[in-house]
């Protein structure tokens, strides 16, 4: 077995199990829901310059995925809910026990941003049970004047802890608007609901990490959960005695990464020459100093940024091209006008600038824009030079 990998090695592994290796396969619900699964979580952000980011994570791994495919998946099939990940996402059915571990840190007293407030919890969770699913609007006080103790704000603060807590699930969004459930209404029974052991829970961290992301370090496995470090630690080391994970090195760096022995199959497999469009929340970019690490790629969201700060533009999505980073482009879908806007596109890896990759990227931007439901392309400008600029205006056209 090789244990020292170099770093184009080392993408070739992770850009295969982030499902970005390849050719996408076709849409197709069980396609989406095969690619949640091994995600372990995409998403949800409230962002719509472009796709949302759940749907557009889901479009950059499957051909043609529209947007209904994944609110199937959540309302009819059930195969798909919604929880907390890093941050609010869906995650696949079949993982449901292991977000058990967080929901009883809520029942025990873990506050979601908020004080609780008991009373009108249980006033929130009496109506749902009596009337049905219901949304946040659903809790409005008619008259705000009168400042009555169930007005919308508190209702909705309790609506997100029982959310938190596992009394209530999200059936379905209207409007982007959650629909409130009691769980026993929309969890399938067929679920498993056994409390996780801590070490079960452990090597579900590990194992899901590894499934998507290839090769991983111990620190990047417990982002965001500094509380099962110790409990990731242990679990790491049993799990490299049992032969489940190896532990190999990458070419110029220190730390220890942990694979699975199967994934080293993806050595010597390339990453197909397309250029993939990927939403800022995109799995593969979450933990940014990672891909800064691995990919010699610096990224930054500037929509939170203020606008005489930005650099890039207000919302500069990243070009991957086979296992390189070649820019990012700031573009918006006009829906009024069914344009896609595409501000600019700017290059940083202008040694992989060429007529391929041109052609590539005119072919994912038109797909993109078909995905965004717009009919037209409007190009503004780029930072190479002017015959770059003609040749992807000329090429963008929609059949």
């Amino acid at each position: 077995m090789k244990n020292t990998l170099s770093i184009n090695e080392a993408r070739n592994i992770i850009l295969h199990c982030q499902q970005l290796g390849g050719i996408a396969p076709q849409k197709n619900k069980k396609n989406a829901l095969k690619s949640i699964e091994h995600l372990g979580y995409v998403q949800i952000d409230t962002l719509a310059v472009v796709e949302r980011a759940h749907h557009h994570t889901l479009w950059s791994r499957n051909k043609g995925y529209q947007n209904t495919i994944l609110e199937d998946l959540v309302q009819k099939d059930k195969s798909v809910f919604e929880y907390w990940s890093h941050a609010a996402s869906y995650l696949p059915m079949c993982d449901y026990r292991f977000s058990l571990v967080r929901k009883n840190e809520y029942l025990q007293g873990k506050q979601h941003w908020f004080e609780q407030d008991k009373k009108v919890m249980r006033f929130v969770l009496d109506r749902i049970k009596s009337e049905g699913a219901l949304m946040s609007k659903d809790f409005d006080n008619p008259d705000k004047n009168k400042g009555s103790w169930y007005y919308w704000k508190p209702a909705k603060k309790a609506l997100e802890q029982l959310f938190m807590e596992g009394s209530l699930m999200v059936a379905g969004r209207k409007g982007f608007q959650k629909i409130y459930d009691i769980t026993e209404r929309v969890l399938p029974s067929s679920v498993n609901t056994k409390m996780p052991t801590a070490n079960e829970y452990a090597e579900f961290l590990i194992t899901s990490a590894i499934r998507s992301n290839g090769i991983i370090t111990e620190s990047e496995i417990g982002y965001l959960k500094s509380k099962y470090k110790p409990l990731i630690k242990k679990q790491l080391l049993s799990l490299l005695k049992q032969g489940t994970i190896v532990k190999i090195k990458l070419a110029g760096l220190e730390e220890d990464y942990y694979t699975k022995p199967q994934n080293l199959k993806y050595v010597t497999i390339e990453t197909s020459q397309q250029v993939h469009i990927l939403s800022p929340f995109d799995n593969l970019l979450i933990q940014r100093k990672r891909i800064e690490k691995l990919f010699s790629y610096n990224y930054q969201i500037e929509c939170y940024v203020p606008e005489h700060k930005r650099i890039h533009g207000y919302f500069c999505l990243p070009l991957l091209y086979g296992s390189n980073f070649i820019g990012r482009a700031d573009m918006k879908a006009d829906r009024q006008s069914k344009t896609l806007i595409v501000k600019k596109i700017i290059f940083e890896n202008k040694p992989l600038i060429n007529a391929e990759l041109i052609d590539a990227l005119k072919n994912t931007i038109t797909e993109f824009a078909v995905f965004n439901g717009c009919t037209a392309i409007l190009v503004e400008s780029t930072n190479a030079n002017i015959k770059i600029d003609k040749l992807i205006k000329s090429a963008l056209k929609i059949s």
